[in-house]
């Protein structure tokens, strides 16, 4: 679904690249995660993605940027929003300002891709029931919580039936509650053979849902590789990526009693098996 070869990019103005060298492969109904601490070139890289680098964000870039067997150079704009969808970290820099009612606000990206009217309306129905977000839809977008404006700016995305979705740290802004509602949309989307880029701090949610974790720092990929080898790796610390709790439960286990755990566990759910098989 997406290829990305020996890409780099260096904004205008700068004098270092910000992406250095990249290759990044991802599959077709894979879920990624993407982490490193903050500057390593996470949003560049889904913006490069996305395509509105260099559209709209000027710099040089290099390389080879392939999406759905495409250069990314010969999709039109509009073939690209229907390609690739991308949430906003927050969610109020994607709500329009103009429409008076949820129903409306999630319909408008279909407008200006001029669908039809019925297909429009049974499209946002359909996504609102997805989302199970049928108490917001006559509500006035502007006045939602944080939570709320999340899950209908991803409303918005997923009614454009993107095969690929980019979500750039959509729980930064959320509670605990809200964190677990857009992670339940996340798993629902996945069931789906939606195509899932992930940016996001919270590791022990990335351990939970990702297929693969890919680690950068400084502009490159340092690690990339099946969510529990990569995780379970105490060097990804020295990129300054803290690894999920348990897992450093376990190693501080292993260091006053060897062997305690056979396999560095990344869950909850592994460590209790772990310790169940004990």
């Amino acid at each position: 679904m997406i290829e990305l070869k020996n890409v780099s990019f260096k904004y205008e103005l700068q004098q270092e690249k910000t992406i250095k060298n990249l290759d990044l492969y991802v599959q077709q109904g894979e879920f990624i995660g993407i982490i490193g601490k903050n500057g390593s070139g996470k949003t560049t890289l889904c913006n490069i993605i996305r395509g509105i680098i260099p559209d709209f964000v000027q710099g040089e870039i290099s390389g080879d940027i392939i999406i759905d067997n495409k250069n990314i150079d010969d999709i039109e704009r509009g073939e690209m929003a229907e390609l690739v969808g991308f949430v906003f970290q927050n969610p109020f820099s994607q709500i329009s300002g103009i429409k008076k009612t949820v129903f409306e606000e999630i319909a408008y990206g279909l407008e200006n891709l001029g669908v039809p009217r019925e297909e429009i309306k049974q499209r946002v129905t359909d996504v609102i029931k997805l989302l199970k977000i049928e108490d917001l839809q006559d509500k006035n977008p502007n006045e939602l919580s944080g939570g709320q404006s999340q899950r209908v700016a991803i409303a918005s995305i997923i009614v454009m039936n993107p095969k690929v979705l980019i979500f750039d740290e959509p729980t930064s802004q959320l509670d605990p509650l809200g964190t677990e509602e857009i992670f339940d949309i996340l798993k629902l989307l996945k069931s789906q053979n939606k195509t899932i880029i992930l940016v996001e701090h919270k590791i022990d949610l990335i351990a939970e849902y990702a297929d693969r974790v890919v680690v950068m720092d400084d502009g490159e990929i340092i690690f990339n590789g099946e969510t529990h080898e990569v995780l379970s790796n105490d060097k990804i610390e020295e990129h300054n990526v803290s690894m999920p709790i348990v897992s450093k439960l376990a190693y501080k286990m292993n260091a006053e009693k060897p062997g305690f755990f056979k396999k560095v566990p990344i869950t909850l759910d592994e460590c209790k098996k772990e310790l169940e098989e004990d």
